[in-house]
């Protein structure tokens, strides 16, 4: 079953913020190496050590704090996809007329 659209765009709003930044930081901090991956003919996969460090530099970042940019709060990343996930439900059922997308600045 596919996703439907609504939710792939919700996704993509945390994609840069979230799932970019840990890839960035793990590779640019020389934490995941080319031997942390293992190729088969069915594709590629992480090695479960590299799963480890990607699960928790992946937390640290869910629980790192910032100010929401609607309601000028501080809360976690983990929080901030709860609120926003709540904001566009409040769209779909037709209670806020626009979506108020997250912004980091």
């Amino acid at each position: 079953m596919d996703a439907p659209p609504w939710l792939l765009d919700l996704m993509e709003e945390f994609r840069p913020i979230i799932a970019d930044s840990v890839m960035l930081r793990l590779f640019n901090s020389n934490q995941l190496k080319v031997y942390d991956f293992v190729y088969t003919g069915l594709g590629v996969s992480l090695k479960s050590s590299a799963k480890k460090k990607l699960l928790g530099v992946y937390e640290q970042r869910m629980s790192t704090k910032v100010r929401h940019s609607l309601f000028g709060y501080s809360v976690s990343y983990r929080r901030i996809m709860e609120i926003q996930a709540r904001l566009l439900s409040r769209v779909l059922l037709g209670e806020l007329e626009e979506y108020p997308a997250f912004a980091t600045r």
